[in-house]
């Protein structure tokens, strides 16, 4: 789904930043270096960004190179998920959820997100999805790679409240669902979402 250049960029900067966690030999710490310049300025010359800046974002990477794991809750009231609209990104929606914290569980990050995000309660019933970002046609395309976890989630309290990431809460059908930020979540994924509702038996689905 993601194009050439980028997959060719996230790989060589995760080879230079393995490199970089594990060589003691400095001949080979000016290699891996080189190597992360040419990751950034490939990406920096099919994206239109500043090569310095992509490789003072890959210079913050340290220690074994592994994807980013991204949460995502599936609430539902009656016929309709919950979704909430962001601040940033032009106002648009997703399903409460973003990057997993340290030092706690997949299930209790969602938890906190849909907290933070929407105001409500949830308990988490089923991981209903994992899926790698780069073989969805998610946009725009992100420097790192990463897993995309989506928990189908039961509503047992708190209200819709907003937060300073969202300004506002609510709750959608299939068939009338906002303008999404498509960096987060894709149509396709919340209709599966949907299944996932209606037949709780079906298994994780995973790429």
């Amino acid at each position: 789904m993601e194009p050439r250049w980028l997959l060719w960029s996230r790989e060589l900067q995760a080879i230079a930043q393995t490199g970089l966690a594990f060589c003691q030999d400095e001949f080979d710490v000016e290699r891996y270096r080189a190597i992360r310049r040419l990751a950034s300025e490939i990406m920096a010359d099919h994206s239109g960004s500043e090569s310095f800046r992509i490789e003072n974002l890959f210079a913050e990477q340290t220690g074994y190179a592994t994807p980013k794991v991204d949460v995502r809750a599936a609430a539902f009231q009656g016929e309709r998920v919950l979704m909430v609209r962001e601040r940033l990104d032009n106002g648009l929606w997703t399903l409460p959820g973003g990057w997993a914290d340290v030092n706690q569980s997949p299930s209790e990050c969602v938890i906190k997100e849909v907290r933070e995000e929407s105001g409500f309660e949830v308990v988490v019933r089923k991981l209903a999805a994992v899926f790698d970002r780069a073989k969805h046609p998610h946009k725009p395309p992100f420097p790192f790679h990463i897993y995309k976890m989506f928990f189908l989630c039961e509503i047992v309290g708190g209200a819709a409240s907003t937060s300073i990431e969202t300004s506002e809460v609510g709750f959608f059908s299939e068939t009338e669902l906002p303008e999404l930020s498509t960096g987060r979540v894709l149509a396709s994924q919340i209709q599966r979402m949907f299944d996932h509702w209606r037949d709780t038996a079906l298994p994780t689905d995973f790429d």
